[in-house]
């Protein structure tokens, strides 16, 4: 009886698994998404088909059995046996995850892949606080036509120096407040992604830039607004003709600021360096590899004998690195229903 009263007492424990299970599998699926799309991106230099597994469903199930007894026995002054007490006390905690995965496949995929971003999506990541430089830099083959470090068949193509010189700009505008975008609705175009160039309450410095920044462009220097359009072209006078990279070509360009290790370089297993590598290696996006595992990295993975890994502290390839997965969301790479869900019961 005493047993059955304490056990009575005992607490739900539903209630209590929510705020560990919750944050433990949001950071595990964090880490494993991290880790597939650098794996991936390390792949891409070795020719090797990139593969992106979805986590479908988590379904946790806990069960928590209990259980216990009391016996007595009480005897005659004749008896042998004395008078006897037996106590018993039994508990089963069972936790069974059933973790769902979906490989990534079929013409949806395919074309989320290979298609390019929708330059509108590019430039409302500039509208949320993305730095010019680095964003552009990552996401855009040419700007009108004035073209950007490409990485194509494994050959590489360094920036035109005009190019450069446009993200310094943008990068310095923007932080002046002086650039944005906005999305307009056209009756005969239908939606429009609009990029214009404020010009009040503008320092004299910035409105040179932006006057420098139409000249670099071959943008009409008396337009305020430039309507986003993709093209490899250049584009119409009050267009702004932006040729976006694919999420693969993306994840290619990545790859191009990866240490390949010596070993594979000779055995032609991976497309080589650029012949300008100490750009390369001194780039602030970095991917390192080596024998042994590093103890402190952003994330880490095994590939082909070496470790690949990006450092925790360099930032530049984290943010990157970042961007890619938010691209990968954006692509729309995977069916209606992106979101993992997570059921959890309690028994």
């Amino acid at each position: 009886m005493v047993a059955s009263l304490a056990l009575s007492g005992c607490p739900h424990i539903g209630p209590h698994t929510v705020a560990v299970d919750r944050f433990d599998y949001s950071s595990a699926i964090s880490d494993s998404w991290k880790q597939q799309t650098l794996l991936n991106i390390v792949k891409l230099r070795y020719m090797d088909l990139p593969v992106f597994v979805d986590v479908s469903s988590i379904v946790a199930s806990y069960s928590l059995e209990t259980g216990g007894s009391i016996a007595g026995q009480l005897s005659s002054a004749d008896a042998i046996q004395r008078d006897s007490v037996l106590l018993g006390a039994s508990g089963k905690y069972i936790d069974r995850p059933t973790i769902t995965y979906v490989p990534l496949t079929g013409e949806k995929f395919l074309i989320g892949l290979l298609s390019p971003i929708d330059p509108k999506n590019i430039f409302s990541m500039l509208q949320s606080g993305y730095a010019a430089d680095f964003i552009l830099a990552l996401t855009v083959e040419s700007l009108n036509g004035v073209r950007n470090r490409s990485a194509v068949a494994g050959a590489m193509q360094e920036a035109e120096p005009a190019f450069l010189r446009v993200l310094e700009l943008l990068r310095e505008i923007q932080a002046a407040g002086a650039v944005g975008m906005r999305v307009e609705e056209d009756k005969a175009k239908g939606t429009i992604a609009v990029l214009f160039m404020r010009r009040d309450d503008v320092t004299p410095e910035i409105l040179e830039k932006q006057k420098e920044v139409r000249r670099l462009l071959h943008l009409s220097e008396e337009r305020q607004k430039f309507v986003l359009k993709y093209s490899p072209a250049r584009g119409e006078e009050d267009e702004l003709a932006v040729n976006s990279r694919s999420l693969l070509q993306i994840m290619a360009a990545f790859s191009s600021y990866m240490d390949v290790p010596e070993e594979h370089l000779k055995d032609h297993s991976a497309v080589p360096s650029v012949e300008n590598s100490g750009e390369n290696r001194e780039s602030r996006i970095h991917i390192r590899s080596g024998k042994e595992k590093p103890e402190h990295a952003y994330t880490v993975v095994h590939y082909r004998d070496y470790w690949f890994w990006i450092d925790d502290s360099n930032w530049q390839a984290k943010r990157a690195l970042m961007a890619v997965m938010f691209f990968f969301t954006l692509s729309e790479t995977g069916g209606s229903n992106r979101l993992p869900v997570i059921t959890i019961p309690t028994q």
